[in-house]
This record gives structure tokens, sequence and C-alpha cells, in this order.
């Protein structure tokens, strides 16, 4: 309560008992029927949703008057003398709970809770709740054995379209697929100098899958990065995507677990998603979601002056297009699944239950099949750096007219049938 609050209350107080203080001393009955008076009354009472006065509250405020040297200070509320203190618990439960959390400063609340019950050091009919131990915990500063350090973090931009871009997974609406209702999942890479959404699109999950495709549509779209910049994700964490990145020469670098300040702009781009598409889209599948954002995106964000940099994303990224580098023609191959087998004896290797036929001369040797999860009938075969170009799943029925004469060339036999009786046979 502020000073002129007090103040005003204390007026309010004086004016109440006033007709007990004057000079003129009251007779025992005519005070007490002042006071029978004055309790029956309603008062506006300042800063207090009470309408009526006790008579020991009167009499204590006339005490005080009076003690107070008939000063109106003396009426000014006071401060609890327990005030910031745990009311429910005396000065030696205290004690002992101070002593108990200092012996004990890594254990939580309810698990601390738990440890005096089992040690049974305080009586049973105090009872400790998880909020009043919490207040009095931060009161005494004894919640946490040791208070977290600051982090030293700072603004950063990079210096150049293409230097670093960031990339991020939003959750998204439920849409319709085949009848029932799926959530989708946003992947969007956005540039760090100039805000641009390199790529951005909505799928039915976030698997790695999508994401590779995402980032490879990307690179299509405006050329390599110098630097990639993700979370921790099960995606951004394989494998492929680590050897993709190093064999185009871009670096892969992932933020620090649980600290999401890194990605802030693509945090504050999806930001933008949430209040701004979103609330204005009206469809029903991932078709009208991704038709209408990209519009979105081409003709309003990109368009628009950003915020922080003064100028618009498509403007800030095409004024220093001498430093974009191409993606390679080849580009889909560097998308491609490695795995490695030995070859069998029958020439044959097997990826994801499709057989395979290897060449001859590869028979006993390690080799890596290269192929892309969405095409695993193309499989590149490689070894020592070398390619032996596509292999060819294997035909058994052809197999099974294949002969070789004593210099180990390869014929097929032809299939023929008898006039007589129309059935198969094969030359021997």
């Amino acid at each position: 309560m502020t000073g002129d609050e007090k103040q005003e209350v204390a007026v309010f107080r004086f004016s109440v008992i006033h007709d007990f203080i004057g000079s003129n001393k009251l007779e025992y009955g005519e005070q007490e029927r002042l006071l029978t008076e004055k309790c029956a009354r309603r008062w506006i009472i300042p800063h207090s949703p009470r309408t009526s006065i006790g008579k020991s509250t009167i009499l204590n405020w006339i005490k005080a008057y009076i003690e107070g040297g008939r000063r109106i200070q003396a009426l000014y509320p006071q401060g609890r003398c327990d005030n910031g203190r745990a009311r429910r618990y005396d000065q030696e439960t205290c004690l002992t709970l101070i002593r108990l959390r200092k012996e004990m400063p890594a254990l939580t609340v309810p698990n601390f809770i738990k440890e005096i019950k089992a040690r049974k050091v305080l009586p049973a009919d105090i009872e400790l709740k998880q909020t009043t131990m919490y207040r009095f915990f931060h009161q005494e500063g004894i919640m946490t054995e040791k208070p977290f350090p600051g982090v030293d973090r700072r603004k950063f931009e990079a210096e150049l379209p293409n230097d670093m871009w960031q990339c991020d997974v939003m959750h998204g609406p439920k849409l319709d697929n085949g009848g029932r209702r799926r959530k989708t999942y946003l992947i969007a890479f956005i540039d760090d100098h100039s805000r641009l959404i390199i790529h951005g699109e909505f799928y039915f999950a976030e698997s790695l899958a999508c994401f590779i495709q995402a980032f490879e549509q990307a690179l299509s779209n405006r050329g390599l990065p110098r630097k990639l910049y993700v979370d921790n994700g099960a995606a951004f964490r394989s494998k492929q995507l680590e050897f993709t990145c190093a064999s185009l020469g871009i670096a892969l670098i992932h933020a620090k677990p649980y600290s999401p300040q890194g990605k802030g702009k693509i945090e504050r781009f999806f930001r933008t998603v949430r209040s701004q598409y979103l609330p204005c889209f009206k469809g029903s599948t991932l078709d009208d979601i991704n038709e209408t954002f990209d519009f979105w995106l081409r003709q309003d964000y990109h368009q628009r002056n950003h915020s922080s940099t003064g100028e618009s994303p498509f403007k800030r990224f095409t004024s220093n297009m001498e430093c974009i580098r191409c993606a390679p023609r080849d580009l889909p191959d560097h998308f491609r699944k490695t795995v490695r087998r030995r070859v069998n004896k029958d020439r044959t290797v097997t990826i994801n239950n499709r057989l395979f036929e290897a060449p001859v001369e590869l028979i006993g040797k390690r080799v890596e099949l290269l192929y892309h999860e969405n095409k695993p009938e193309l499989v590149e075969i490689r070894t020592s750096g070398k390619s032996f170009g596509s292999l060819q799943q294997v035909d058994l029925h052809v197999n099974c007219r294949v002969k070789r004469d004593k210099n180990c060339q390869i014929e097929i036999t032809a299939r023929e049938s008898t006039p007589e009786t129309g059935q198969l046979w094969e030359d021997a």
C-alpha cells in the first residue's frame, strides 16, 4: 500500500473514532450506544471490499490513536510482521526444512516432501503442500543450489546471400488426406542475410524423406549455401544429410540443444505465417495450402520491406547475385542413398528385398550401391571410386535359359513350341 493510500485509510479511521476521543468524556452508556450505532452502519471503506466495522476494531483504533500520542500516523495501516514468510510453519519447522534442504539441494520439491515423510522428522499433523514449499524455498533463497549462469548471446546476420540458411519445421493445420484429416508440417529454409524464403512446403510428415525432398528443391531454386543451420531433430542428424552436404561443399551446423534462440529468424517467420497466412487460408487439401502458400510468399512476404533489414527479402537477395553458387547438373545424384554390400558368388546383391545382378569381375568384392529411395529400381554400383554402371534386376526365368560355351560366352536359348504338342521346349 502506498503512502497516499495509507493516509486515506488513516483519515477514514479518524472519522470513525473522533466521537470517542474528543475533549468531552463520554459516559459508559453513551459510548456503548455510539459503538452499537457505528457497527450497524454500512461504510465505504477505502481500499477494502468490506462495508461494516466490528466493535473490537473500533476500540483498537481508539487505543492505537491515544497510545500513539494522538497523532494521525498512529492510525496508518501496519504491514504484517510475518509478511513474506511461510505462515503455515512455526519457527522450528522452518529451521528443520532449511537444514534438510541444504542437505538435499538436488532433490525436486515433490521428492523432497516424500523424503521428509519417509524420515518422519516433522510431526504428522503438519501439512506439506508443494506450493507452500516452493514459496518458502524461494523466500529463503534455497530453491536451487547454484543459479544458472548468464549466456552470452549476440545478434548476428550473414554478410551475403546464401552465406547461411536456417531450416526448421512448423506444425501446421490438419487437412484432408483420403477422407481423413491429418496434421501437416511446414518445412522451410530462410536465407539469413535477406530473410528470403528459399523454399517452403507443407507435408503430412516431418520425416527424412520429406526433408530431403524439400532440401533438394531449395537447392534447385536458389543455388548452394555455404552453411546450413538446423536443430537436432532426427532428420537433421541423419548420415545421408551429412553426406549430401559434404559432397556439395555445404557446412552442416547444428544448434545447441535446448537453445532455440540461435534460429530466431526462422522462428520469427513461422510466427508471421501463423498470424498473417494461416488465418486467411480457406482450403482443405495439401495441394490447396501449398499453392496458396507459394502465392503468398511471392506476392506478399517477398515483396514488402522487412522490419529488420529495411528492404524486401527479394530485393536484398538479388542485389548480390554474383556470389551465388549454382546447383550442379547432377544435383539429384548427391541425394542418393549409399549402402555397402558384398557381391555373392551368383553375382547377386540385395537392396530392400530386391535382387540385382552385378558384373562378374565384382564377385566377392565389397561394393557401394547408390540409389534414390523413391526410385529403388535404379541402382549404380561402385568400388574403389570407380563406377561400373547401373545394375539390372534378376530375372530368374531368363537365367534359367542361359547357357555358356567353352569360352564362357553367354547365349540365351530360344523358347519355341512343338507343332505336335504346342508345348514349350528349349535348345539343348
